[in-house]
């Protein structure tokens, strides 16, 4: 499996500087496109990072055309400190006063089976459909230092083929439930970036670059969009045992 573009900064800043820099650009590319760009956020605290820097350097009207959703979520109300939605509502949609039909949450205060039917039915109304697979712009990914990415993690790593947009995943530890994109999904999207950051993630992304170690039991080992356009966005601590 080739692995796609990589992107290394000196350090988290560097690379939070450089992603804003980037959808920035993106942002006054496609506003002249008259079409809706279709966005899957991840959470986790670089992407934090991001959204502070973009409610900064950006305004409402040059969000008009973008319509956000999430690649995951806990099973939390949206007003718990480990809500996604609830850390990006604080961090970008309230500073910016986005327009609540430019969002598309999952509600992670419902019945989480229940929920994940909803949010796919979802995904398949408003976007375009490719092999029974809603189709994303762009989708943003954390890693862990397990090697899962969006809520996917190695002891399911079964749910990477599930047959349905969504599904409902367990965090190995925890036992908390957890509402996550399949990589049918990830797999069809136009664009997929990998955000991750800091010396804690060295190890799993040596094994997944280097296809050594444990990297086949690792769900963002599989992340290999259709389109050929997957890039990593990395600071050197994640990359020092490279």
């Amino acid at each position: 499996m080739e692995r796609k573009r990589s992107y290394i900064y000196p350090d988290k800043d560097s690379l939070v500087a450089a992603f804003v820099c980037e959808f920035i650009r993106c942002l006054k590319i496609d506003s002249g496109t008259e079409r809706p760009l279709r966005i899957a956020l991840s959470g986790g605290s670089t992407p934090m990072n991001i959204f502070r820097q973009l409610s900064q350097e950006t305004s409402r009207e040059d969000w008009r055309d973008v319509h956000l959703y999430w690649g995951d979520e806990r099973c939390v109300p949206p007003g718990h400190p480990e809500s996604n939605y609830g850390n990006t509502q604080v961090a970008l949609l309230e500073p910016l006063g986005l327009s609540q039909d430019q969002v598309h949450r999952i509600r992670g205060e419902e019945k989480p089976h229940g929920e994940a039917d909803r949010y796919g039915q979802l995904l398949q109304k408003q976007l375009p459909v490719t092999n029974g697979f809603p189709v994303f712009d762009w989708i943003w990914l954390g890693l862990g230092t397990d090697g899962h990415t969006a809520s996917i993690f190695p002891h399911q790593i079964e749910m990477w083929t599930a047959g349905s947009p969504c599904i409902v995943t367990s965090h190995p530890d925890s036992g908390q439930q957890r509402i996550s994109l399949t990589g049918g999904v990830i797999n069809v999207a136009k664009r997929v970036s990998f955000i991750a950051s800091g010396k804690e993630k060295a190890g799993v992304i040596r094994e997944i670059f280097q296809k050594e170690g444990r990297y086949m039991e690792y769900p963002a080992f599989y992340v290999d969009p259709s389109s050929g356009n997957l890039e990593w966005y990395l600071d050197q601590d994640a990359t020092y045992l490279l």
